[in-house]
């Protein structure tokens, strides 16, 4: 057959139909070609766009990859639109805007294909009637999406490869519904499997997504999908992730390698694991938010996580429930935080935990039932008030603390045996509460139970042996025990009623103490790190997006003096806004560093004008909230080692898309700081200034001399930062101004001569290191605003301006400093 030629072999019974003959192209070739026809192609190059009607063989050489190409210069190459047979072709197409293949109807064998091109998608099956076998095919498609399947398209992927792919590599919506086996999606430019729209569906087998510069699996608005025996990894965003209603199924799968979430579920999405693996993860292994979202995980296995953070995330009125399951070798195993947010784990492992096996915060629950807490530095930590849950026939080996009960948090623990804690066993404290029943406590080298003074503790059937310090400590007030036992004697320690009981002796192994704490367990009364608020209700929220930058200039300009200040902001703010204009004109952009530094006393405006700042940036598109997030030194450095990093990264966390505002920046590396955990948090900070440079401005505040010092301590420190900015304390004139403005706002009058007066006032006013600037003309109004009040409460009927006029009278006195030495 010469080459470029078509040869077409008539099907049929006959003699006459079983004839054959050669055509130029394949245009003409299919001209004459029905139902059942083979259509030989010869090696060559067919710059044809075909279109396939008929039940037809179209084939190239057997063994000769690639020697047939169908490669047109604009359209579709190939559109199938009947239960044709095609195999080793090679398709190239150009058009940005069609696919190479399209698959319109039919039940088509595709096999051995290979397709590269530059096209909207390599293969796309397309229609409720689109039904393909596609069978050991090769797509490559650097400028759209390796596969699409969309508007009720479906068929069989079989050991099919997406190479490359500039977007999705598989991408299924508009209620598609796909089946993947042993394929490999790998190097695409945006997720590796995408699946979105109300009855779009996926199901993989055996598949493996892989090196993409996105999320691994994507499903979204009530999509749903089942991968079984999968395998996600070397992902630049999340492994897997699911929103909107997504429904998934994990089966025998492997996860790992990931930068970031291993898996993340928000907005009411349900996720079933079972028998899958997920490991060495960047962020969180399970990142699972909003209510009604939930997660159901049987058999799997967690851990090795490469990061600082919680194994297994649940926040926003989440639901995760673990059973037969392991985590370990990570920082945190469970964070469960926000009313509403509950775990349920039964015959689970918790082990090799660097910090909190278990923490629950802010108004959830945890249920654990006969699972096995070791090797972590506190067993399960129930954190605030209207945190609780239930520990049922769980046992705490080889850790600091087996339970820390604070902060009015009432948990349940029920047969729970804490096995050679370093320091208590069960520690209660800052006015926290806990019902303990039938729990025991051994080879404490501390106390066995240490109950704070306050503490609304309930003791029943407990058991203590072989405590270093003593089995029981208990304050004057609080804890309530009955039949609680301890090994020192063998007696059975004496009752003890509801506060104020009787006493216990010491031969029970009990002393009760007030205010007394053991210098091992005083960690545990430290706050817990931020957690993230919901988005409605992080401070600020999304109300800068709605106003614009005119109206947040003029807040700023409507601020009391800060001339300077005003000055800085318009400059940079002017900075930024020019540069957006001129990459909207196709013109480069000078690079504007926006974090600052703000030096200056007290009170004399940084915070307001941080929030300012973020509500300006917002509104210009540059942040995508602008909310303000508001720390100091407590809320960054923690007690323990690695625990500052962890408190650090979730609060710039909260930040993200506003403004991180950090006062008394300097506290964090004191100057003679030695060993100083504070140093961590810099370090940290400097490397997602650094990371995340266009997700979150950060602002550093402090005295001008203080902050100073911090700006040398670590090399990075003042690179990461555009510009000082300096608030002067405010002279006599504004802080009148200041006053002025509170009158007017809460509907009082400066009567006459008191304007002269409050200016004589600030002027003799000392200005020593308690001077606290606006603060300061703020407390000087409600001071005359409750003078007023005990003058004119003795009126009987007192007339408007009696009630609304402040005078010099009302004025408090001057402050006297003390005499120098």
């Amino acid at each position: 057959m010469v080459q470029g030629t078509v040869q077409v072999t008539h099907g049929g019974s006959s003699r006459w139909r079983r004839r054959s003959g050669e055509y130029p192209t394949l245009t003409a070739a299919l001209a004459v070609a029905g139902d059942g026809d083979v259509l030989s192609i010869a090696p060559g190059t067919y710059r044809e766009n075909l279109v396939l009607h008929h039940a037809v063989t179209l084939r190239g050489p057997e063994g000769g990859a690639g020697s047939v190409r169908i490669a047109p210069l604009d359209g579709v190459a190939l559109t199938v639109r009947a239960s044709a047979v095609i195999q080793d072709l090679y398709l190239e197409g150009q058009d940005r805007a069609a696919p190479a293949l399209l698959v319109e109807d039919g039940s088509p064998e595709l096999t051995d294909l290979r397709v590269s091109t530059h096209s909207a998608a390599g293969i796309e099956v397309r229609g409720a009637g689109a039904r393909p076998l596609v069978r050991r095919c090769t797509v490559e498609n650097p400028a759209g999406v390796g596969i699409a399947v969309l508007d009720g398209g479906g068929g069989v992927f079989e050991e099919c490869e997406v190479v490359a792919a500039g977007q999705n590599g598989v991408s299924v919506r508009g209620g598609g519904r796909p089946r993947l086996e042993r394929c490999r999606i790998h190097h695409a430019t945006g997720a590796g499997i995408a699946v979105t729209g109300e009855g779009s569906g996926l199901e993989a087998l055996g598949c493996e997504v892989y090196e993409v510069k996105g999320a691994g699996v994507q499903i979204a608005a009530r999509a749903t999908a089942r991968l079984t025996d999968c395998s996600v990894h070397r992902t630049s965003a999340d492994g897997v992730t699911l929103d909107t209603d997504a429904v998934l199924a994990l089966a025998g799968c492997d996860i790992h390698d990931i930068p970031e979430n291993a898996v993340d579920l928000r907005s009411r999405s349900v996720l079933t694991l079972s028998r899958t693996k997920v490991r060495r993860f960047g962020r969180n292994g399970l990142s699972v938010w909003d209510p009604g979202t939930r997660v159901d995980a049987e058999s799997c296995e967690i851990h090795d996580s490469t990061g600082d953070y919680p194994a297994v995330w649940i926040s926003d009125g989440a639901t995760v429930s673990l059973d037969s399951c392991r985590v370990h070798d990570v920082p945190d195993a469970l964070f469960v935080l926000d009313r509403g947010s509950r775990v349920d784990v039964v015959d689970s492992d918790l082990s090799q935990v660097r910090n909190s096996a278990v923490s629950v915060s802010d108004g959830a629950t945890a249920q654990l039932d006969d699972c096995r807490i070791r090797e972590a530095a506190t067993g399960a930590w129930f954190r605030d008030h209207g945190s609780g849950g239930t520990l049922a026939g769980c046992t705490i080996d080889a850790v600091q603390t087996g339970v820390i009960v604070t902060k009015g948090a009432d948990p349940t623990l029920e047969r729970c045996t804490v096995t050679s804690p370093a320091e208590a066993g069960f520690y209660v404290s800052a006015g926290g509460r806990g019902t303990f029943t039938a729990c025991r406590v051994t080879g404490s080298s501390g106390f066995g139970f240490h109950v704070m003074d306050g503490c609304r503790t309930t003791l029943t059937r407990c058991h203590t042996e072989r405590c270093a310090r003593r089995g029981y400590e208990f304050a004057e007030d609080g804890p309530t025990a009955h039949e609680c036992t301890s090994d020192e004697t063998g007696a059975r320690l004496a009752d003890r009623s509801a506060p104020g009981g009787g006493p216990v002796g010491a031969q029970a192994g009990i002393r009760t103490v007030t205010g007394v704490q053991s210098p091992a367990v005083r960690a545990a009364q430290a706050p817990p790190p931020p957690v993230p608020l919901p988005v409605e209700e992080a401070e600020g929220g999304s109300a800068a997006l709605a106003r614009g930058s005119g109206e947040m200039l003029g807040q700023l300009d409507a601020l009391v003096g800060l001339d300077s200040v005003k000055r800085e902001v318009r400059a940079l703010t002017d900075m930024i806004e020019v540069g957006r204009r001129r990459q909207q004109a196709g013109l480069k952009a000078a690079s504007v560093r926006r974090h600052l530094v703000f030096t200056g006393s007290p009170g004399t405006g940084k915070t307001t004008v941080a929030r300012l700042y973020g509500e300006i940036l917002a509104s210009l598109g540059v942040l995508e909230r602008g909310h303000l997030v508001e720390v100091s030194r407590v809320d960054l450095v923690g007690e323990h080692i690695g625990s500052t990093a962890i408190r650090t990264q979730e609060a710039f966390d909260r930040a993200r898309g506003g403004v991180l505002f950090i006062d008394e920046a300097y506290a964090l590396a004191p100057e003679d700081s030695g060993r100083d955990f504070g140093r961590e948090a810099i370090d940290t900070l400097v490397k997602l200034m650094e990371d995340h440079r266009d997700a979150v401005v950060v602002i550093v505040a402090g005295y001008t001399a203080e902050m100073e010092r911090f700006l040398t301590v670590n090399p990075g420190v003042a690179s990461r930062f555009s510009r000082t900015i300096t608030f002067g304390d405010y002279g006599p004139e504004e802080l009148l101004r200041i006053v002025e403005q509170q009158a007017e706002e809460h509907e009082y009058r400066l009567g006459e001569g008191t304007s002269q007066a409050l200016l004589t006032y600030f002027t003799e006013l000392p200005k020593g290191p308690a001077f606290g600037n606006g603060r300061t003309a703020r407390q000087t109004f409600e001071s005359m605003v409750e003078r007023h009040a005990g003058r004119v409460a003795q009126l009987s009927e007192p007339s408007t301006d009696e009630l609304t006029l402040l005078f010099p009278a009302d004025l408090p006195a001057l402050p006297v400093l003390p005499a120098p030495c």
